[in-house]
């Protein structure tokens, strides 16, 4: 089903289509082979790169697109919609690039961040630990100062693109404050002393790799350190909000291949003469996944629009994520449902849309964090703001 679209420019009107025609030739041919054999797809992220896709929301004179995050969710969505996978790598990449970009110096940021935003470099970001997910001020992970550098040592879980990433956004522990005690450093994937562990063997996203990092005597030069010492923390949860609208734009895409193939499927396949949708009981079904598909696109692109705005979306960045995820663990299961018993088969894709819907409620914060996170903002209370777009 066509999704109809309001975008600001016909430069993202374009961007858009050159993305759907990317996810169609490039993406689909590959997908079910790489997933079915946990292959990580690296030459897909260097053609989304060199189409530019893996930079839109960062300034084009640092080597991004400079474009809004509406039109960067769309197109994260677009690719989801194919290949969740890949969404989720794209997103996890922009994210690699956001402490830099935001809190790195004019000097830092022009070294480094064009080869980052480029696309021939593939950036993970790394913050929960073995012990620590929900809480990252008790992580362990720790850098010493020695003289010009720092010295690395500790382990990263949970991180994907582990093993595979140019580069590794870290948040490592500098003092024992608990929540002013943390820092960010941009580590070298070739850095000595860094090594992954064998991917971890997850339910979907298979052609996703995740492991555990480990930073055994890692030295880091301390002109990669972003920002000053202490500062890790805030970065990393002024990123996660920005993290969150990419998953939620991926599980938006997801929910919406998955609404596609259980359509196609429900016009093609006829019991008592007539197609499955004439049956009141099974189109209710893909009636409710189109609204709830819908509904998690409108959050997710309001919460974009109040970022581009400039205006505080923590809020509505966690109520996004938390709707566009759990729409698409619903979405995904009534696809099974409504192509029956082909459903629970690897014949169909929808089987591997319902595996990978799950995680998706797991990171980037789990749904209950985006409860907390939404609980507490209406303890405090917000004033009410209006911006005009111009």
């Amino acid at each position: 089903m066509p999704v109809q679209r309001l975008v600001p420019t016909q430069e993202a009107a374009d961007l858009l289509e050159l993305t759907r025609e990317l996810a169609r030739e490039e993406l689909a041919p590959k997908v079910v082979q790489a997933e079915a054999e946990e292959a990580f797809p690296r030459d897909v992220f260097r053609t989304l790169g060199r189409a530019g896709l893996l930079g839109l929301p960062y300034d084009e004179e640092l080597g991004g697109g400079g474009q809004p995050y509406e039109v960067y969710l769309q197109v994260l969505e677009e690719i989801a919609a194919v290949w969740a996978s890949v969404g989720v790598g794209v997103s996890v990449h922009g994210l690699s690039c956001f402490g830099l970009a935001t809190k790195g110096t004019r000097e830092q940021q022009e070294r480094w961040l064009p080869g980052m935003l480029g696309g021939e470099l593939l950036g993970a970001y790394c913050l929960s630990e073995p012990h620590a997910g929900s809480d990252p001020a008790a992580m362990r992970t720790r850098a010493v100062r020695d003289g010009d550098s720092y010295v690395v040592t500790g382990e990263k879980a949970w991180t994907t693109h582990g093993g595979q990433a140019d580069f590794y956004k870290v948040m490592v522990r500098t003092s024992d404050h608990r929540s002013r005690g943390i820092s960010c450093f941009l580590v070298p994937g070739d850095a000595e002393g860094l090594s992954a562990d064998p991917a971890e063997r997850k339910m979907g996203l298979t052609g996703s790799t995740t492991a555990l990092v480990r930073f055994e005597g890692v030295r880091v030069d301390a002109d990669r350190r972003l920002g000053e010492e202490g500062e890790g923390l805030p970065i990393a949860l002024s990123g996660l909000d920005a993290g969150r609208l990419g998953i939620a734009a991926v599980a938006v895409g997801l929910a919406q291949g998955a609404l596609d193939d259980a359509l196609a499927y429900a016009k093609e396949r006829e019991t008592f003469g007539v197609p499955i949708i004439d049956h009141q009981g099974l189109a209710f079904l893909l009636a409710d996944m189109a609204a709830g598909t819908e509904t998690a696109r409108a959050m997710t692109l309001h919460a974009a629009r109040l970022k581009d705005a400039g205006l505080p979306y923590s809020r509505q960045a966690s109520i996004a994520k938390l709707v566009a995820t759990d729409n698409a663990m619903k979405v995904t299961t009534d696809a099974v449902q409504v192509l029956g018993g082909y459903g629970y088969t690897r014949d169909f894709p929808v089987e591997r849309y319902m595996r990978e819907a799950k995680v998706m409620q797991i990171f980037e914060g789990t749904n209950q964090i985006q409860r907390l996170v939404v609980s507490r903002a209406l303890a405090k209370g917000v004033p009410a703001q209006t911006a005009v777009l111009a």
